[in-house]
C-alpha cells in the first residue's frame, strides 16, 4: 500500500479503507503509519501493528505468512511511496506470493513519477536507477554502465552525498546533459532545480540542497552527426535492408533516436 512522500493528503481513499479495515498492519515506520492514521482519523483499536524494514528477521516475515495462512488480511505500508521501490516490501511480497496467498496494491504516490512529472524531461522512456554507490569508483562505474542507456534516468539521493554523484555524473554522463534536480517533493520546501549537469554540480557545491532528493537526468545525445550523413548511410543500408532494420541499424550506430532515423528511412524509401 502506497503512502504520501510529503502532504498527508495525497493519500487513497482505498488506502484509508484497508487502514481502518485489515487485520494486521506492517509498517517500515509503525510511528509514521500511526501519525497518517491519526490525522486521517483512524483508529488501531485493538488490531496488530507490527515492524517489518530492512533489518527485518526471517522470523517476522514467518508471522505475518502465518497470519495470512490462518485468514487474517494483512496490509503493508511503505515508508513514504509506492511499495517495493527502494523498500524492504521486495522480499515480504515475494515470500506471500511464494507460498501461494495473494498479493495486491493500493496504489498513490510515488517520489519517481512526481519527479518526472515536474523535471520537464522526457517521459516516454525512463529507468529508475535506484541510489548510487557510495564509493566514488564504484559510482563512476555505475554511471559509465548507465551511459549508453537510451532513456531519462532517475536516481534518489542523500543530501549528503548528492554534490558528489553530480560531479562524477558530470564528468562520466557528460557536464552538457540537462537534468533536474527534484528535492522535497509535495511538502513546503519543494524546489526544482534544473539545468545542465555541470550548472546542477556547480550549484550543489555552492548552495548544498537539503531534504529527500530525487535526480533527473535527460538521455544523451547525438555528437553532432549531420543529417546528409545519416542520409547516405541510409540509403547504402537500403540496397539490402528493410526500412526498419536499416534505421535500427544506423540509429544505434550515432546514438540518435530510432523515431528519426525511421522517418528519414521511409522518406528515402518512397523517393
Amino acid at each position: 500500500m502506497a503512502t504520501p512522500i510529503g502532504t498527508a493528503r495525497d493519500i487513497t481513499l482505498r488506502a484509508l479503507d484497508i487502514l481502518a479495515s485489515v487485520d494486521v498492519l506492517a509498517a517500515e515506520d509503525t510511528r509514521s503509519l500511526r501519525r497518517l492514521m491519526d490525522i486521517h482519523g483512524i483508529p488501531l483499536g485493538g488490531r496488530r501493528l507490527v515492524t517489518y524494514h530492512d533489518h527485518s528477521r526471517e522470523g517476522d516475515r514467518k508471522r505475518l505468512e502465518e497470519a495470512i495462512s490462518a485468514g487474517a488480511a494483512v496490509a503493508y505500508a511503505s515508508e513514504a511511496g509506492m511499495p517495493l521501490i527502494s523498500d524492504p516490501g521486495f522480499e515480504l511480497a515475494r515470500a506471500v506470493q511464494s507460498a501461494g496467498h495473494t498479493v495486491t496494491v493500493a496504489p498513490g504516490a510515488s517520489a519517481v513519477t512526481s519527479a518526472l512529472a515536474i523535471a520537464g524531461l522526457p517521459t516516454d522512456a525512463f529507468l529508475f536507477a535506484g541510489f548510487l554507490p557510495n564509493a566514488r569508483t564504484a559510482r563512476r562505474a555505475r554511471l559509465e554502465a548507465l551511459k549508453p542507456v537510451d532513456a531519462t534516468l532517475v536516481f534518489f539521493e542523500s543530501p549528503n552525498r548528492v554534490a558528489a554523484s553530480l560531479a562524477d555524473a558530470q564528468s562520466v554522463l557528460g557536464g552538457e546533459r540537462e537534468a533536474a534536480l527534484c528535492r522535497e517533493l509535495t511538502k513546503r520546501f519543494e524546489e526544482v532545480r534544473k539545468g545542465t549537469l555541470a550548472e546542477l554540480a556547480e550549484g550543489a557545491k555552492e548552495v548544498p540542497p537539503k531534504g529527500e532528493i530525487v535526480l533527473v537526468v535527460d538521455r544523451g545525445r547525438s555528437d553532432g552527426v549531420k543529417a546528409d550523413e545519416l542520409e547516405q548511410e541510409l540509403v547504402a543500408a537500403l540496397d539490402h535492408m528493410s526500412v526498419k532494420d536499416a534505421a535500427e541499424m544506423v540509429a544505434a550506430a550515432h546514438k540518435v533516436p530510432k523515431r528519426q532515423v525511421y522517418q528519414m528511412a521511409l522518406k528515402l524509401a518512397k523517393g
